[in-house]
């Protein structure tokens, strides 16, 4: 069966571009490796790792992914929507900054051209304003206050349908084409996926819609080479199953490719498909990777009366300046299994120092590491504060001998996860909420920092001696073929991306003409 466009990738890119294209009268296949959950399929606790983490070799199928490079630890997500599973709702606008610098500053007024695609991507998921706060957000108003920039924190902006709590109504939000729709009851599961559909995942507005069209939807399913036809007008798309032992691999024709796996998906795969099949991709793929400069460090509170675990994933923000900001992600109650991976936060140059740290925490303070380790429920006392900046720094990947990927420094400081104005926030904090901290095991040990936002690797360049993609997202050297994701992000967002990933990911599909013209 021939395709107009196969889409490669479920995530905010390639949703929009599902739904777009469909409307537009094209035939679309959309390719995920992940598998189809619905809200009752998702975990009740992040101790269920079966459903919670992507680990294919050892039959883990959840939706989120953990990759570990040298210098850079990510969170991804994975299954069909993409991100939005696993994300925390959040959906902010960038400084200006971002529309200014990087490779593709010079090749469009980006500002004023996303300003209505912002909108649009604002309306389609459902973006409101979080109506309450709990008590880590009271946390961080305490240290607003306390820092004297209280008019500098606020609430989030949130892709959540906040209704009447448990509370199901016909779809609130496409003039009843789109599911039907349940009040947020402030669980905090957000990131283990919202079993109370109240979330606005990817499935329940651009797929959902893009399915009424026409859409076919293809999950568990990997593609493994993409090759031009002889005739130079469309190309074959190998894939194969990406859960099943015995993967029988199929064939099928498209005149179109849009690439939209994250930046893990799309640059793993494009890397090798440049060695053969696709040699004409731009020297530039892999090169210009960024992350938004971030830290996580975990607080538990001792305070006994006092519930952590409620509210939506991020509720609150500070911006603490003009070019950092701090927010409070939360996990629903029970859902703890970080806690295996988190060791006392310490800051040092090398490792002895922080392990000798380590240790020097534990015996000084034995009895609030085993309140936390032991007898706390550690999602319901526990927050983690994100920590972004918009200073830039790169990074490279390049595929290895083993057909993964490697990373090297590019340009700018090499990412940390000691940074001292986030050690700061991190000691206001756990005085806020009297509070112990801890951080991730190869962030306190290799000194790695994590990230929730790895972006680029495939940006916009006005030559593709500058880019791998053109500001219209075609792909330099061959015809009909797109990036449209988090790769294609050409400079740092210094926020959460999914919402700029989603508008500029509008502005590409208002570039292709319709189908009968």
């Amino acid at each position: 069966m021939e395709y107009d466009y196969i889409i490669i990738g479920s995530g905010f890119g390639g949703s929009v571009s599902a739904l777009r294209l469909s409307q537009k009268g094209y035939k679309v296949l959309v390719i995920e490796k992940g598998k189809w959950y619905k809200s009752k399929d998702f975990p009740k606790t992040n101790w269920n790792l079966r459903k919670w983490l992507w680990m294919p070799k050892l039959k883990f199928f959840g939706i989120m992914k953990v990759t570990i490079f040298k210098h850079v630890g990510i969170i991804s997500g994975t299954g069909v929507g993409g991100g939005s599973l696993v994300y925390a709702n959040t959906l902010p606008i960038p400084k200006s900054t971002f529309f200014k610098t990087g490779s593709w500053k010079d090749l469009n007024d980006w500002e004023t051209e996303l300003k209505p695609h912002y909108k649009e991507a604002l309306r389609m998921l459902g973006a409101v304003k979080n109506p309450k706060l709990f008590a880590g957000d009271e946390g961080l108003k305490k240290v607003s206050q306390e820092m004297e920039i209280e008019d500098k924190f606020e609430t989030t902006n949130v892709a959540v349908y906040f209704g009447e709590e448990n509370v199901t109504k016909k779809d609130p939000y496409f003039e009843g084409k789109g599911p039907d729709r349940t009040g947020c009851n402030f669980c905090g599961a957000c990131m283990t996926g919202c079993r109370n559909n109240s979330k606005n995942t990817l499935d329940k507005n651009y797929l959902y819609l893009a399915q009424q069209l026409g859409a076919i939807i293809l999950a568990e399913n990997e593609v493994i080479d993409v090759k031009p036809l002889e005739s130079k007008n469309g190309y074959k798309v190998h894939l194969k199953s990406s859960t099943k032992f015995f993967k029988k691999r199929k064939t099928i024709t498209t005149k179109g490719v849009i690439f939209s796996g994250g930046v893990l998906g799309t640059i793993k795969l494009l890397l090798k498909l440049k060695e053969k099949s696709l040699p004409n991709i731009s020297h530039k793929l892999g090169e210009e990777i960024r992350t938004n400069n971030e830290t996580l460090v975990s607080v538990s509170s001792l305070e006994k009366d006092k519930n952590f675990s409620k509210g939506v994933a991020i509720g609150s923000i500070l911006n603490t300046d003009d070019n950092s900001h701090l927010e409070i992600c939360r996990y629903g109650e029970g859902s703890s299994a970080w806690k295996l991976v988190h060791f006392p936060y310490v800051t040092g140059n090398n490792f002895i120092v922080r392990i000798l740290k380590i240790f020097g925490k534990i015996i000084t303070s034995p009895i609030k590491y085993f309140r936390i380790y032991v007898l706390n429920h550690w999602s319901k006392k526990t927050v983690v504060l994100l920590f972004m900046q918009t200073l830039d720094s790169t990074l490279k990947f390049k595929r290895n001998r083993f057909g993964g990927m490697n990373s090297s420094m590019s340009s700018g400081k090499k990412p940390s996860p000691f940074i001292p104005e986030s050690k700061k926030l991190v000691d206001s904090y756990s005085k806020a909420i009297n509070g112990v901290s801890t951080s991730f095991a190869i962030e306190t040990l290799a000194g790695i920092p994590s990230t929730a936002h790895i972006l680029g690797g495939a940006v916009m360049g006005e030559t593709r001696n500058e880019g791998v993609i053109d500001k219209n997202n075609q792909v330099f050297g061959y015809d009909n073929m797109m990036i449209i994701d988090g790769s294609m992000i050409s400079a740092n967002p210094g926020v959460n991306p999914s919402l700029s990933i989603t508008a500029i990911a509008e502005k590409a599909m208002s570039t292709i003409p319709s189908k009968n013209g």
